[in-house]
């Protein structure tokens, strides 16, 4: 019999499995995009509702750790591997309401109806996925629990069934085979029961803080999510939650219908209160247009596969803990007249925002872009009437805006900055004596006179622009456009700044990355100033910052 206890635990354990292995299966992840983040949307999915119960008191019942288990992971699932995964655990939350303990057959039950209802809610399901998995799974499930009701004998061939399902996969779907891998999706699923399995086995919590070993045999492969060369057919991967307008009488069908004439991937789910929508589409404006209609968005996310895709082999050379991070900021009363949010990456970077006035850094950059629900963390946890936010990112500017709508008690202004130079420059330029306003020009004017260099690596063999990089070569950037490519992040860097200054140049920022030493850092400055006769002010820092050897600044 499964008390509440061991339910809890189980769900906790089966969280901190897939936390633990997240990058392993961000690297399968090329189904149906391969844009390298299933590991992280499934594992930040049920995070939402490990999160809900972990503290809940040991003589919880079976029903209260469902009551608050399911309706987070829903509305924090992430992702078509998010939302199919919050689908799966909603029979638990149909059938276990009341219940204060469960038996192998109620586990088998709660399934079937999640497996049923994951079918039914993506718009056309593939064999070869994680639906795939989870129905074999049930059905493996189902055999035994016709001769046993013994929970851990049950789940056990849950787990098998799972396995031998997740094998099978790039049988079923070409792609796979290709790549050389299973599917993403199935195999954090697998994860999530064998973590479940370890409580109703031995009682053993899986801890998500002790470094994952290898794990299957598919670990030697490389990132194939970074080098697989499939085609994106959509670019935005848009997901929305709409609050459910009582008005509104036209069924979630009509909806799915619709969104899967102007796109694919499409997933939609509700209960009494939410529409949850997964799409992928070339026109994501006409996607909320048509969830507006429904009532009132709470959460809405669009983010370009296509430039995930990009940076997913830069991803996987970012350490661990840098991306694990964790950022706690504590809400404050908007005291003060302005305040300041920037995002950056790196403890130098984050230092040097800070000695300029900014009042909170929120982790991020390349391969690691905050959520708009951190940025408005962050803005509340600023003690300012007016709070100015800083995305020093493009592909941050998007989450940002939509903070604006999301935080009542103050003005947010976000400066559209597209790098850390832009940003430091458009702070350096704040003004208390203006308006809102004013300080939004000239900050933005500011931002206009900067010219930012970017020296980092290329991670795979590819071709930008006419230039032919090879893996590892070092690659130039000026304002985003690589302009050449070399072997020596220092001369590539000295070159850069090189072509970039010119008569009116009045100061220069060389920032260097945790890859470089200060010995190098100090050579490229001394060649720039050899090279430009002292005529302009350099200033070096250490940013620390991953990804990119240096960040030149040019003003």
């Amino acid at each position: 019999m499964l008390n509440g206890l061991r339910l809890k635990n189980a769900l906790i354990s089966g969280a901190n499995n897939i936390i633990k292995n997240k990058e392993h299966v961000n690297e399968l992840n090329i189904f149906p995009v391969p844009d390298g983040d299933t590991g992280t949307n499934m594992s930040m999915t049920i995070s939402s509702g490990s999160k809900a119960i972990a503290d809940l008191p040991e003589d919880v019942t079976t029903g209260e750790v469902i009551k608050n288990f399911v309706p987070n992971l829903l509305r924090g699932a992430r992702g078509n591997s998010g939302v199919i995964l919050s689908i799966l655990f909603r029979g638990f939350n149909k059938l276990f309401g009341e219940s204060e303990s469960l038996m192998g057959v109620d586990l088998i039950n709660a399934l079937e109806i999640g497996v049923q209802g994951a079918y039914q809610a993506v718009s056309k399901p593939m064999e070869g996925t994680m639906l795939t998995v989870a129905r074999k799974a049930f059905e493996k499930g189902k055999e035994i629990s016709s001769v046993s009701n013994d929970v851990k004998i049950v789940w056990e061939q849950v787990c098998k069934g799972a396995k031998d399902a997740l094998e099978t996969t790039p049988d079923l779907l070409p792609v796979l085979k290709k790549a050389g891998v299973v599917d993403a999706g199935g195999k954090g699923l697998c994860l999530i029961f064998e973590g479940m399995l370890s409580v109703f086995k031995d009682d053993v919590i899986i801890d998500c803080d002790t470094p994952a070993q290898s794990i299957e045999s598919d670990d030697a492969f490389k990132n194939a999510a970074a080098e697989f060369d499939g085609d994106i057919t959509f670019t935005y991967c848009t997901e929305f939650i709409v609050r459910r307008s009582r008005l509104c009488k036209t069924p979630p069908a009509k909806l799915k219908a619709k969104l899967q004439k102007i796109g694919d991937c499409v997933v939609v789910v509700d209960d009494d209160e939410i529409i949850k929508v997964h799409v992928h589409t070339e026109n994501p404006g006409k996607v909320l247009q048509e969830g507006i209609k429904f009532g009132q968005f709470l959460t809405v996310k669009i983010e370009n596969m296509k430039e995930q895709h990009r940076l997913a082999a830069e991803a996987q050379r970012e350490k661990l803990h840098k991306e694990e991070k964790t950022e706690v900021f504590t809400p404050k009363d908007p005291e003060e007249e302005f305040g300041f949010v920037a995002v950056g990456a790196g403890d130098g970077v984050v230092n040097l925002f800070k000695e300029i006035g900014c009042n909170n850094v929120i982790s991020g950059g390349q391969t690691m872009n905050p959520s708009t629900d951190k940025i408005v963390q962050a803005i509340l946890a600023t003690p300012a009437k007016t709070v100015y936010v800083f995305p020093n990112n493009k592909n941050i500017i998007m989450s940002a805006q939509q903070a604006v709508s999301l935080v009542k008690d103050r003005v947010v202004i976000i400066i559209p900055s597209k790098t850390i130079p832009q940003g430091i420059s458009a702070m350096l330029s704040f003004d208390a004596g203006l308006s809102a306003e004013e300080n939004l020009n000239a900050m933005t004017s500011a931002m206009a006179r900067v010219k930012t260099g970017q020296i980092t690596f290329a991670a795979r063999d590819s071709e930008f622009g006419g230039i032919k990089i090879r893996e590892n070569d070092i690659l130039a950037l000026s304002d985003g456009k690589l302009v050449f490519s070399g072997k020596d992040p220092v001369k590539c860097a000295v070159k850069l700044v090189k072509s970039m200054a010119d008569k009116n140049s009045e100061f220069i920022t060389i920032i260097y990355g945790e890859s470089i030493s200060l010995q190098q850092a100090q050579m490229v400055k001394s060649m720039v100033e050899t090279s430009l006769k002292g005529a302009v002010e350099i200033n070096l820092v250490n940013g620390q910052q991953p990804i990119y050897h240096f960040i030149l600044s040019v003003e």
